[in-house]
């Protein structure tokens, strides 16, 4: 058995995506090193078919801590809020998780093995929802022409899963780490305590979201251990890439023009292209063509 697994969830809606991130593993000579499990959150019989070809395992994803019913709304892809805490008990076996979303793609390789390496010695491998090339990153609401309200992620989404006003406060100014790629060894301490910290973010906030919030307290306010990579690692600004010609591959805009190793379309800026197989974007190249 291999020791390290990719993970990725998905329900009906999120198949061709899904599909797409594992042909994208699949497409690297390296993927023979890791096995694809998957959680399914309301795939179809035909779609699991197909999907069987292609990975080491295909498990049925589960309410791993319980929600009411008025909060999830049939929206059973939610789980993915909460399973991707419990990995080691529906995978076990395995001595590294890497966690992929369903709608992002592997670019580059090397970036697959950067979560990897990062993960070493029970280490959180993380990267951030900041970069040079993002812009703001965060929300100033002006009252008067000195003095304003700040918003961050990681405040508003400590604050309204009722997280004291003291976490709250010092969370809300830290780099928000995007859940979305991450990396951790079957017995880092951080499963339990990120699993404690989901527990109290569902109590009274909602679904979506709460395993991130739930994830970033572990790190800052429990001080568990992480490795912050570089945002190519888990890139979601697709209006900020370039495309190099010679070596076929995505890269950042900025110097060095390092290879992008996962696009990822998440956040609201995203939905035309996640949602919509149709909509195009225009690319260009490291030479402005």
């Amino acid at each position: 058995m291999k020791d390290r697994a990719i993970i990725s969830l998905a329900d009906s809606k999120y198949f061709e995506l899904l599909n797409e991130l594992i042909d994208s593993i699949l497409s690297f000579e390296e993927s023979k090193s890791v096995s694809i499990c998957i959680l399914d959150a309301g795939l179809q019989l035909d779609q699991i078919k197909i999907l069987e070809k292609k990975v080491f395992k295909i498990v049925k994803a589960k309410w791993d801590i319980e929600v009411p019913d008025y909060k999830i709304k049939g929206r059973e892809w939610l789980k993915s809020q909460v399973s991707r805490a419990f990995l080691p008990e529906y995978f076990p076996g395995f001595k590294k998780y890497l966690w992929i979303d369903a709608d992002a793609w592997v670019n580059d390789w090397s970036s697959v093995e950067l979560y990897f390496k990062g993960s070493d010695n029970k280490t959180l491998s993380i990267s951030t929802s900041a970069d040079r090339a993002y812009g703001r990153v965060l929300r100033a609401d002006w009252i008067f022409s000195n003095i304003a309200f700040i918003r961050s992620q990681n405040y508003k989404h400590s604050k309204s899963s009722g997280f004291s006003n003291k976490i709250c406060r010092e969370v809300a100014l830290k780099p928000h780490l995007n859940i979305g790629v991450f990396c951790l060894e079957n017995d880092a301490p951080h499963w339990s305590v990120w699993q404690t910290n989901l527990r109290q973010a569902l109590k009274k906030g909602r679904i979506f979201g709460s395993e991130q919030v739930a994830m970033n307290i572990s790190v800052y306010i429990d001080n568990m251990k992480v490795e912050i990579l570089p945002a190519y690692c888990n890139w979601y600004a697709l209006d900020k890439l370039k495309y190099d010609d010679v070596n076929k591959s995505f890269v950042e805009n900025y110097l060095p023009n390092h290879k992008i190793g996962i696009i990822h379309l998440a956040g609201k800026h995203n939905d035309k292209y996640r949602l919509s197989s149709d909509t195009l974007i225009d690319v260009p190249t490291l030479d402005n063509k």
